[in-house]
């Protein structure tokens, strides 16, 4: 009898193992290249337009991440933004000049030290940039893209929507600089969301499979930029997780229904609907911004949740 016990704890064990050894996603992590200060109607909209709160707050946000998500699966190491480059911050012709550059010196003040690079970040937690093989943007603003020199190895996913944003009239006054995305060697793949009859991502009805075993899905959150996008990581005994980007940079914000001022209202509205609307089919959704000082404790207490229940 003891023996029969021994056997079924045994077997018991075994599939618990086989079943942990499907899960295609090993760890996920934050790291934060430096830090930012941006004005408070940037973080929440007061309703008046972004030009004349842009030209006379006086007022700046305490420091707040620019953080990169790390997802470690089984088909290679996946970011989520790349975070800001240091040269931003080194480099007296980064910026654009003239108003464009006065516009974006009112917007932010960033602060990176020498070892807060990404690729320094990657190996503080024991990684090496040259192991990343995705890259998924939220969008190609300056503070998202500002890794991508380091990830020449990396296929890099963008929205075809976004992309588009750069042929049109101006592009740097709307924060998209071509001279740090364009570079050379980039291995770029335009993301279009196909119809997808899956009522468990309800409201939305089309994403993007990054690997096609609905780990990683990439939907449509318009708002911020016009081809903004955000990132469902979903897996079998852990709290989903949604990367969104800049749809929000305050949870607290966003789930009294505040948006940002920069961007386009109506659009942020409603994707702040949608994925108000999926954690109704997710109630322990855990949604990460890049900017929110909450997000690495967040995904902290999601990370120790997963480890009790193993």
């Amino acid at each position: 009898m003891i023996w029969i016990v021994w056997m079924i704890r045994h077997l018991c064990r075994i599939i618990q193992t086989m079943k942990s050894d499907m899960r295609p996603i090993r760890r996920v992590s934050v790291v934060s290249t430096g830090t930012v200060r941006i004005r408070p109607q940037h973080v929440e909209s007061t309703g008046s337009p972004l030009v004349w709160w842009l030209l006379t707050s006086r007022k700046w946000t305490p420091p707040r991440p620019i953080n990169v998500y790390v997802i470690e699966h089984d088909r290679g190491l996946v970011l989520f933004d790349t975070g800001q480059d240091r040269d931003s911050v080194t480099d007296p012709h980064y910026f654009p000049k003239g108003l464009s550059g006065h516009l974006y010196a009112r917007l932010a003040r960033f602060a990176i030290r020498p070892g807060e690079t990404l690729t320094e970040r990657l190996r503080g937690i024991g990684y090496e940039p040259n192991q990343v093989s995705t890259v998924v943007l939220s969008h190609l603003h300056q503070d998202h893209i500002g890794g991508l020199a380091e990830l020449s190895n990396a296929q890099i996913l963008v929205s075809a929507r976004e992309w588009a944003e750069l042929d049109t009239q101006c592009p740097e006054v709307r924060g998209l600089l071509e001279q740090h995305i364009k570079l050379p060697g980039l291995r770029w793949t335009q993301v279009s969301f196909a119809p997808l009859e899956d009522t468990t991502i309800a409201p939305f009805t089309a994403a993007h499979d990054v690997f096609g075993d609905g780990s990683l899905l990439l939907v449509p959150t318009p708002g911020h930029t016009p081809g903004s996008l955000s990132m469902l990581l979903r897996q079998e005994g852990m709290a989903p997780i949604l990367f969104v980007g800049d749809l929000t940079y305050d949870l607290e914000k966003f789930t009294a229904g505040r948006v940002p001022g920069v961007g386009e209202r109506r659009g942020l509205l409603e994707s702040t609907h949608a994925v108000t609307e999926l954690q109704r089919i997710y109630p322990d959704l855990v949604i990460l911004a890049a900017h929110d000082p909450a997000a690495a404790p967040l995904l902290g207490r999601a990370i120790e949740a997963l480890k009790v229940a193993s």
